[in-house]
């Protein structure tokens, strides 16, 4: 069995190599190296070489970690291919869906979220409130504003609330 000052040596003298190391695989190499010595120490018995035995295992993970980075970002993109459009491209609309879709997502996060549970969710503007935490008011002065600047950014008339005499 190894004692807590050998451990704590070969942790000082062995850490920033063995991240060193790591680092060719993965973007967090400090995580790899810190579970490597946890294995070690519950290793029963101790390996022979510690040290050769802790670079097995930092090499292990490390591109055990890549791996899994790659598999997420390649099913994260997957999922983003296959997310729902906000808008449909329909004929004679005037609407561009890919122009309305980046306007909304660069509206601020509660005007948007008062728009999309308002337009898609069907929610009341009290509901809206209860769901955010705010008042009725505030949540339909949210949709307002999100609509006068999606109109603004998409370049769409504001439609006339009241008939003017002429």
């Amino acid at each position: 069995m190894m004692s807590p000052e050998e451990f704590g040596r070969l942790v000082d003298e062995n850490s920033m190599p063995l991240a060193l190391y790591a680092r060719q695989w993965c973007g967090a190499p400090e995580d790899i190296v810190q579970e490597a010595f946890l294995k070690l120490a519950v290793q029963k018995p101790l390996p022979e070489k510690p040290v050769a035995w802790l670079y097995r295992v930092v090499r292990n993970g490390a591109i055990n970690a890549s791996r899994a980075a790659m598999r997420r970002r390649q099913h994260e993109a997957k999922a983003a291919a296959r997310r729902p459009a906000w808008f449909l491209p329909t004929e004679g609309t005037g609407l561009d869906a890919e122009a309305a879709t980046a306007a909304l997502e660069s509206l601020p996060l509660e005007q948007r979220e008062a728009i999309v549970a308002y337009l898609w969710g069907r929610l009341t503007f009290e509901e809206i409130g209860e769901l955010t935490g705010s008042s009725s008011s505030t949540a339909h002065r949210w949709y307002l504003a999100g609509l006068a600047t999606l109109r603004e950014r998409l370049e769409l008339p504001c439609p006339k609330r009241y008939p003017t005499k002429t």
